[in-house]
């Protein structure tokens, strides 16, 4: 016992705010348990009983009623305010382990509402059963590397009540496993664990452990669920595991109060720091330029930068073009068009000149919406045409062509025949518009209604605002501010952003960061009463959308490729419930963050700005770091960070397939800061 002792004494201690009751109770609501496997066998599962305070220093011993050959003892570090858990276990023979944890919150199951980093919000019940949500199942355990912290938490609606559980290790390890259900043994060394919620007799748990293990199901390729994983660790004799996790306890005053306290709790937390970059913005533009150089396709009838549906392997141009996300063609041509005539580049402005041409001469439909999706064959005729619009493309690309207008405008340039195209769409978007503000989420050219979910509302804000402040017509800004009373309603103030993805019905980022974007807009419009109205509408969104945020650096296995090239997953966006991987998505949101801080006085805003602005460069393929792309300046998309596949591939690796005109147009907008401050703002 005495080296026991001295062992424990090395543990390290680290502070958290938690209620007084909770604090001196907290073993009392601990369960643990630990699974060993023998190779070839199915595992034992042991209960683990806290035997008493060893002495004062608040060290128990956690023992089985059966013999193991484990030593297992828990620290907790507590006064009035404060609690941590330092786990110890220590090998006395060769062993395969799996440790679990529970801590009871005394809140009833069915009035509480979860949270999961960038992976669950309230219940999930937005995404479909192919995908975790309670649709399959009210308890939840998933590992740590899904989540842009590495934390649970669990907010009691009756009460305003919360507890969350986060993980506090130094994360450098992970390990290839075999197989990806039923019980494994790790190749090697991890450090990832698992976090979740559980509800056991109708309380909510907040269930934890380590390694990983994924319950009831784990979630391995888009709309795929598979039977659970639990992962065995090697532990030589007389080796010792040390875990720590840290709790806190309090009241927010509903749950998007909840997320914004737990959001500035990982900040301070894990407190990420910016990536160093070797280069400047310009010149990570002009390695992004030859994009626009070698996926120019000038031959058709439409003009455009090749991007949907490109192999990674290859990078060849294919026959779409798409004005919106995921071609972004009207951005990037506006982004050639700048940056060529600004640097001598007549290449550049030659080939976005003849894009914006094709589309004015053949890329408007009979009514006046833009083509958003077309497949053109070699003979240059329009070959396939998608009969659905969709509020967002639309609206992505009459914003970019806003941007394109502010510009010429400024060398006394003018196109009436674009504005006059513009002003038409414009004026169809006030006929689409529905009595509360919001917009369709897909439609026909004739204005019917394909999908009439308001998810994606917010980014029809963007080009009314602009098109206000171009046109001066006060009717797009009360367009544009009927917008924003949906979005207070129905998303904002019910904390339920869903439905912008394109390719996803569910919770997703892309949600908040354009409801954040939208209210940011109306607010440099507005003044006053109004003004800080949709500034604090922007804060609440804000939280939301950096939900989705790393705050620390996933671990990745020796022969993952995004870890041997020492990928910092630090400021990388997880996309949403359905579509679990990270990728660069932020274009405008790192303005409305440094907007944010200086309205609010917030420093965590501006330094995460510069955390994603610097490592979200980190994958730009030039000659010699070419990061598994095959040509210069593709910057790549589908980022998989964890055991989780788009289709093909897996963690440490990219889908076989991916679209690089949006990832370029969004890094080339998170280098051009103010830019739509300059316009809105002039």
């Amino acid at each position: 016992m005495t080296k026991l002792r001295c062992m424990l004494c090395c543990l390290m201690i680290c502070t958290i705010t938690i209620d007084a009751r909770t604090v001196n109770d907290i073993y009392k609501r601990i369960s643990a348990q630990v699974s060993l496997k023998v190779p070839g066998n199915q595992s034992r599962n042991y209960s683990l009983a806290f035997q008493g305070a060893v002495d004062d220093k608040g060290i128990y011993l956690l023992e089985s009623e059966e013999k193991i050959p484990l030593i297992i003892t828990e620290r907790i570090e507590r006064d009035n305010v404060k609690c941590v858990m330092v786990v110890s276990i220590t090998a006395l023979e060769d062993v395969y382990f799996n440790y679990q944890q529970q801590l009871k919150t005394g809140f009833r199951h069915n009035d509480c509402m979860f949270y999961l980093p960038g992976f669950w919000y309230s219940r999930n019940l937005r995404s479909p059963k192919g995908a975790p949500s309670f649709h399959i199942s009210e308890s939840w355990l998933v590992r740590e590397d899904r989540l842009s912290s590495p934390l649970t938490g669990i907010f009691n609606q009756k009460d305003g009540r919360y507890m969350t559980v986060a993980r506090k290790d130094d994360f450098q390890w992970d390990a290839l496993a075999t197989h990806q259900t039923g019980e494994i043994i790790l190749s090697g060394k991890t450090s990832l664990g698992f976090t979740g919620f559980e509800s056991h007799d109708g309380t909510s748990t907040l269930s934890f452990g380590f390694p990983y293990r994924e319950a009831p199901k784990t979630y391995i390729r888009k709309l795929t669920l598979a039977p659970e994983v639990t992962s065995f660790q090697y532990l030589k004799k007389g080796e010792t595991v040390l875990l720590t996790w840290e709790f806190i306890e309090g009241q927010a005053t509903d749950y998007s109060d909840f997320i914004c306290h737990t959001w500035e709790y990982c900040y301070d937390t894990y407190r990420p720091q910016p990536v160093k970059i070797p280069f400047s913005p310009e010149e990570i533009k002009g390695v992004l330029s030859n994009y626009f150089v070698e996926s120019f396709v000038g031959d058709k009838a439409l003009a455009y930068y090749s991007s949907p549906e490109m192999k990674v392997a290859a990078c060849a141009n294919m026959n779409v073009a798409e004005i919106g996300f995921v071609g972004r063609v009207l951005l990037n041509a506006f982004n050639a068009w700048e940056f060529g005539n600004e640097n001598g580049r007549d290449d550049l402005a030659a080939s976005s000149k003849k894009i914006f041409d094709s589309y004015l001469e053949n890329g408007f439909t009979e009514t006046g919406y833009l083509r958003e999706w077309v497949n053109l064959e070699n003979d240059s005729d329009v070959k396939e045409e998608r009969p659905v619009h969709s509020i967002r493309r639309q609206s992505e690309g009459i914003y970019a062509m806003f941007h394109y207008l502010n510009y010429e405008q400024k060398y006394k340039r003018h196109h009436p025949d674009w504005e006059q195209r513009l002003k038409k769409m414009l004026d169809m978007f006030l006929q689409l518009q529905n009595p509360d503000g919001s917009f369709p989420r897909k439609f026909h050219d004739d204005f019917t209604v394909v999908d009439g979910s308001g998810g994606s509302t917010p980014s029809a804000t963007l080009p009314l605002v602009m098109g206000y402040k171009y046109f001066k017509d006060k009717r797009y800004l009360s367009a544009a501010r009927r917008t924003a009373e949906y979005l207070e309603k129905e998303l904002i103030s019910k904390a339920d952003y869903f439905s912008s993805t394109l390719d996803a019905n569910c919770e997703d980022k892309e949600a908040s960061l354009y409801t954040a974007t939208a209210t940011y807009y109306l607010s440099l419009i507005t003044n006053g009463t109004e003004h800080n109205h949709y500034a604090s509408l922007t804060r609440k969104a804000a939280y939301f959308a950096l939900s989705w945020y790393y705050v620390w650096d996933v671990p990745f296995a020796p022969g993952q490729m995004l870890g041997d090239i020492g990928l910092k997953t630090r400021g990388w966006g997880n996309v949403s419930v359905e579509n679990n991987h990270i990728d660069v998505f932020i274009f405008e949101f790192a303005d409305v963050l440094r907007w944010l801080s200086k309205e609010y006085n917030e420093p965590r805003f501006s330094d995460f700005a510069e955390v994603i602005s610097t490592s979200m460069c980190q994958l730009l393929p030039y000659k010699g770091h070419m990061c598994g792309v095959i040509k210069v300046g593709y910057y790549p998309e589908v980022i998989q960070h964890t055991n989780w596949d788009y289709g093909r591939n897996g963690k440490g690796y990219y889908n076989d397939m991916f679209a690089p005109g949006w990832t370029v147009a969004s890094l080339w907008e998170l280098l051009t800061p103010g830019r739509t401050e300059n316009i809105l703002l002039k």
